[in-house]
């Protein structure tokens, strides 16, 4: 038993953290208005932040911070201004998502440690060494995992000294996190820059099965699982809510808190869980923890459960019996809040009060006696810390009539201490000598000595300022391609004979599962070493261990590859690989860190930034950068089957034979008339695709100097039953766009663009105009 567990708790606003520090939380996670993945919570200031940090750590409670979400290149400049703001502080992490964000805090930053965040879809033992050689000290592992899958993780996380969290309270995605692209595809509000607008929530016209909210899960709770997960090795236990409030975090970390304290010391579950059901809610399910996928995660209600709840356990049938039980409920809920705000009222952030005195003589030191003041929250209102220090110039004071040191000349120097940090209060002089000077420098070190001290002994490091970063050209396109190279995406083995028609790079869509020991795609490769083999996103357990096995038998000169574990096992091996596009690279940091850290060769940019997002990355030197200019769009992929609420399913679970066997397609439809997608290939997730294919010919004529490769996708998949175009015909239309005899603006072009318009009769590229 493992009594060092940590109850991680979310802080949306000050009252929230307030709230779950008081309940007893390890460590809180919260965020700025910037930079961060929930952009409807409230959000901190950084002057509430360096309160909190101060607050949190009287009650030996730790502060993470979110900056969990990927970062464009007009953007480092500010962030590492925040980076250095935040290095100044005694903050205790930072949550990334981003990997151009990983490389310059290793780089730049290496006092402030890294979290992984759920964003990057962490699943397979893999991808630990991978986050591990970011600088990640710890990973949060997706919410899909059962405990087998977890204990795994766990292990492989203690083997590279990695902690690991796990959800175990609160909302569910649907969706794969960070692999979600819902509404970043239509309006570009991506759950990847934290504007997610939760379409997994939304209705739906009633499906053939009867649902009208076919997406919407139940809420996540492990409250019964804790005993599991410390036996699996699992350091935190994470509980999601940072759009809640006060008395809802308080609730369930208090009840976490209790469930964990009372198993430790007893060896027993000592807590019903009743509470939970108090605060909002959509009902719990702990079905992935379980591994058993059924129809009982999904629930009609996307809002607030807890009056249904009450209402059944009361067994109220009347309106007299149901409106009683509502009162209740209600009055419940209004003593819970008033009991936490009466809890946590007395809790400060204000910043401590600061008071200078200075006072010296000719041939003597500058003295300066530095005193804090701050209400404590660990003693009453009206009594106060005060701490006194006496700090003293390395050098002597020296008589000078022409330019003394006066009350002005020193409050210049020292008035930065105003900050968010203190209030300068005062700044007393009278005490120095007239006619006294002293060097300009002198009077910096002691100001800078006194920043150190008031900065817990740290000492306070200057902006860091990034290098200007070289833009690199790349290498001349294949003979008759002066703009740029094209590739293919196959995933039909027939389509292999595509080879006869294009001399073009050809990458093989590998699957997500495989049957365990599968070997069938080892030979398959080795007879076509022309095809590139392309893994996905997302490889789990015995499904990762078969795509490693093909990539250790095979032994491909080059690979392209979506997940970061295969990407670390081709790095080990020497084998060559481009990073996908669902790796979400939108910034040359990225490129730097995956080239610099793990051999990369070459990234698919991220189709979720615009034009302009796009031109202002800078290739490093021999590195190849492609983008997909032709494939159906990805709105979600899941573990969960989406045909269970919308056409409905005779299995009342999801099996292994579920991932390899089934194909079935179908498609849902909001309420704004907008219809979706709904595809399940053999061996594949169950994914929602729009109706309209990405078609982007527009970025050819704009940033063809930019890319050495375009891609088309001709794996059908996302289709449903919509008669597909000839593929050869495609690939010689692309073709045609990427040779020398089609410029912008010429006749060609215009006719190879409607031609190409009417082979994809729907099709958009809203996402290279909206952007991120």
């Amino acid at each position: 038993m493992n009594p060092k567990i940590e109850l991680l708790a979310p802080g949306g606003d000050v009252d929230a953290i307030k709230a779950a520090i008081i309940a007893g939380a390890d460590a809180v996670y919260c965020g700025l208005d910037t930079f961060n993945a929930r952009n409807r919570a409230s959000n901190l200031s950084f002057e509430e932040l360096v309160g909190v940090i101060r607050l949190a750590h009287e009650y030996q409670c730790q502060i993470f911070l979110t900056l969990n979400i990927v970062i464009l290149e007009r953007e480092f400049k500010s962030l590492s201004k925040l980076l250095t703001k935040l290095s100044n502080t005694t903050l205790d992490g930072v949550i990334v998502q981003d990997i151009g964000m990983f490389y310059i805090l290793r780089k730049y930053f290496p006092t402030l440690d890294i979290h992984a965040s759920t964003q990057l879809t962490t699943h397979n033992i893999g991808q630990i060494p991978f986050l591990k050689q970011l600088g990640a000290s710890r990973v949060n592992l997706s919410r899909e995992l059962n405990l087998n899958e977890i204990t795994d993780m766990a292990a492989t996380g203690h083997k590279h000294d990695v902690l690991t969290e796990v959800f175990v309270h609160g909302s569910l995605c649907v969706a794969f996190s960070g692999l979600c692209y819902s509404t970043s595809a239509s309006v570009g509000n991506s759950g990847n820059r934290g504007r997610c607008s939760q379409a997994c929530r939304e209705e739906y016209e009633t499906t053939p099965s009867g649902n009208n909210f076919p997406l919407n899960i139940k809420d996540n709770s492990a409250f019964f699982d804790l005993p599991a997960l410390i036996d699996a090795g699992v350091h935190s236990f994470k509980i999601e809510g940072r759009i809640k409030g006060a008395s809802y975090v308080h609730t369930v970390v208090d009840s976490f808190r209790k469930q964990i304290d009372g198993f430790i010391s007893t060896g027993e579950l000592t807590q019903d869980g009743e509470r939970l059901y108090k605060v909002f809610n959509r009902d719990f399910s702990n079905a992935f923890l379980r591994g058993d996928l059924n129809q009982s995660m999904f629930i009609e209600n996307p809002r607030d459960n807890s009056k249904n709840h009450a209402i059944e356990a009361s067994n109220a049938i009347s309106i007299v019996q149901i409106h009683k039980v509502e009162q209740n409920l209600n009055l419940e809920k209004d003593q819970i809040t008033a009991s936490v705000f009466e809890k946590i009222k007395h809790l400060s952030i204000d910043k401590p009060t600061l008071r200078l005195v200075f006072s010296g003589e000719e041939g003597g030191p500058l003295t300066v006696t530095v005193t804090t003041q701050e209400a404590s929250a660990l003693t009453s209102i009206s009594q106060a810390m005060t701490n006194t220090f006496v700090l003293q110039s390395d050098e002597a004071l020296t008589r000078n009539n022409k330019a003394p040191l006066d009350h002005a000349t020193i409050n210049k120097r020292f008035k930065s201490l105003d900050n968010a940090a203190y209030i300068l209060t005062s700044l007393d002089t009278a005490q120095v000598a007239d006619n006294v000077s002293m060097p300009f420098k002198a009077l910096t070190l002691l100001k800078n000595e006194v920043a150190r001290v008031l900065n817990s002994g740290q000492k306070v490091l200057p902006e860091v300022l990034l290098p200007t970063l070289e833009r690199h050209a790349k290498s001349p396109p294949k003979k008759g391609n002066t703009r740029a190279n094209l590739s293919l995406l196959i995933c039909d083995e027939a389509d292999v004979s595509l080879a006869d028609v294009t001399d073009a790079d050809i990458y093989f869509k590998l699957p997500d599962a495989y049957k365990r020991g599968c070997t069938k795609y080892v030979s398959f490769l080795l007879e076509n070493p022309r095809l590139i083999p392309w893994f996905p996103s997302v490889l789990i357990g015995k499904d990762y261990d078969v795509a490693l096995n093909i990539l250790q038998q095979v032994k491909p000169a080059l690979i392209v590859t979506n997940n970061t574990g295969i990407a670390y096992r081709a790095y080990e091996l020497g084998i060559k690989w481009i990073a996908g596009p669902f790796l979400n690279t939108t910034n040359t940091y990225a490129l730097l860190a995956m080239q610099e850290g793990f051999d990369c060769s070459g990234a698919f940019i991220s189709n979720e930034i615009n034009k302009q997002q796009i031109s202002s990355i800078a290739r490093p030197k021999n590195f190849k950068m492609l983008y997909s200019i032709y494939h159906p769009i990805l709105l979600m992929a899941s573990r969960q089957c989406f045909f269970q609420q919308s056409v409905g399913c005779e299995k009342p679970r999801i099996d292994n034979g579920c991932m390899l066997s089934c194909d079935k397609s179908t498609s849902i439809t909001n309420l704004k008339g907008d219809s979706f997608a709904i595809d399940k290939q053999k061996a594949g997730y169950p994914s929602i695709y729009n109706q309209d294919q990405f078609l982007n010919t527009e970025i050819i004529d704009d940033l063809a100097d930019l890319f050495d490769e375009f891609m088309i996708d001709l794996t059908n998949i996302g289709a449903g039953d919509k008669e597909s175009p000839d593929k050869a015909q495609l690939i010689g239309q692309f073709e045609q766009l990427l040779s020398s005899d089609s410029f912008k603006g010429n006749d060609i072009s215009s006719v190879i663009n409607h031609s190409l318009k009417t082979m994809v009769p729907q099709s958009t590229n809203i996402q290279y105009h909206n952007g991120l």
